[in-house]
C-alpha cells in the first residue's frame, strides 16, 4: 500500500511541473510577439539615429556670399579749391597781393547715407579654436556730395587799381562703389566666431572741383591819363578745374563681426566695417558701414 501512494504523488508531480513548463513557453512566446525583430541583431536592423549639428563648426575653407547694409559717408572738402583759386589769378599782380585761397577755405564737410549691397569671398585656416583668414569684398555706394557758393570782392592793388572779382566754386563727389582685400582674426566657440579686420580699400569717384572766375577793373590809365571803368581783364571770365569720371582713390578699411554656423556649410554674419580714403581731387572720404550677410562654406 505504501508503495503505491509513492508511485501515484511521483506521476502528479510529473503533470504538475510539465503544466507549469507550458505555462512559462506560452509567455514567453506572448511577450515575444511584441517585439518587431525575432530573429538576427536588433541593433543591425533597425534604422539609423538621426544625425544633428553638433555644435562644433569648421570654419576651415573657402566661402562665398553676400548681404546688405546701411552706410553713413563723410566727405571733407580740402584744400583743392584753394590751390585753383590761386592758380586762377595766377601771374597777376592781384593775384600775389590778394590771398585768393584764404576766400574759400573752410568749406563744410558734408555727409550722405543709404543703403549698400555687396558681395565677398574668402578662405580661412584654423588653428585649433584661433582662424586666420583673408577676405576680399565688392560694394555698391552711390554716396555724393556737392558744396557750390559765390564770392564777389573789391581790392585795390599798389597800382592803385580797383579791383572787383568773384569766384563761383563748386567742389563734389560721387562713391560709386568699392572693394576692399583684408585679414581676418578670429577665435571660435563652437558655433560662434568674433573677428576683426583690417586691410587696403579702393573706390570709385566722380569729382568736381572747378573755380569760375571773374575780373573787371577801374583805372587811371598812365599815357593818357584818362579814368577807364569797368574794364574786364584779359583772358577772364576764366574757369579752372575740371569734372572727372572714374577717379580712383585709396585708402584703408578695419572692422570687427560675428559669425554664428547653422550647419557645416551655412553660416550668417553680422559686421561693422570703417573704410578711409585719401584725398581724390580735392575731397576725402570716410564710410562708415553697419551689415549682414549668409554665406555658404566649401
Amino acid at each position: 500500500m505504501r508503495t503505491r501512494q509513492i508511485t501515484a504523488m511521483g506521476q502528479g508531480t510529473l503533470v504538475a511541473c510539465a503544466l507549469a513548463a507550458c505555462t512559462l513557453g506560452a509567455m514567453t512566446a506572448a511577450r515575444a510577439a511584441d517585439y518587431p525583430v525575432l530573429r538576427g541583431s536588433q541593433i543591425e536592423d533597425a534604422p539609423p539615429a538621426p544625425e544633428y549639428f553638433d555644435g562644433k563648426a569648421n570654419w576651415s575653407g573657402f566661402f562665398v556670399g553676400g548681404g546688405a547694409g546701411v552706410s553713413s559717408t563723410k566727405f571733407e572738402p580740402g584744400n583743392g579749391l584753394q590751390n585753383l583759386a590761386n592758380f586762377a589769378f595766377r601771374n597777376t599782380l592781384l593775384g600775389s597781393e590778394a590771398n585768393m585761397g584764404s576766400l574759400v577755405s573752410n568749406l563744410p564737410s558734408k555727409r550722405d547715407s543709404g543703403s549698400t549691397f555687396f558681395g565677398f569671398t574668402g578662405y580661412n585656416f584654423a588653428f585649433g579654436d584661433a582662424i586666420i583668414g583673408l577676405e576680399v569684398d565688392y560694394t555698391r555706394a552711390n554716396h555724393e556730395y556737392l558744396v557750390s557758393d559765390f564770392i564777389g570782392r573789391r581790392f585795390t592793388t599798389s597800382d592803385a587799381t580797383v579791383n572787383d572779382f568773384s569766384l563761383t566754386t563748386r567742389q563734389g563727389a560721387e562713391l560709386l562703389d568699392y572693394a576692399t582685400a583684408r585679414i581676418r582674426m578670429g577665435w571660435a566657440y563652437g558655433r560662434i566666431m568674433p573677428y576683426a579686420t583690417i586691410g587696403g580699400a579702393v573706390g570709385r569717384f566722380n569729382t568736381t572741383s572747378t573755380i569760375d572766375a571773374t575780373w573787371r577793373f577801374t583805372r587811371t590809365n598812365p599815357v593818357t591819363g584818362v579814368i577807364e571803368n569797368n574794364v574786364v581783364a584779359a583772358g577772364y571770365p576764366l574757369r579752372v578745374g575740371e569734372t572727372k569720371q572714374n577717379v580712383y582713390g585709396f585708402g584703408l578699411a578695419a572692422g570687427a563681426g560675428i559669425d554664428m554656423a547653422l550647419t557645416d556649410n551655412l553660416f550668417l554674419r553680422a559686421e561693422y566695417q570703417i573704410i578711409r580714403f585719401a584725398d581724390v581731387e580735392g575731397t576725402t572720404t570716410t564710410v562708415n558701414t553697419g551689415r549682414v550677410a549668409a554665406a555658404l562654406k566649401f
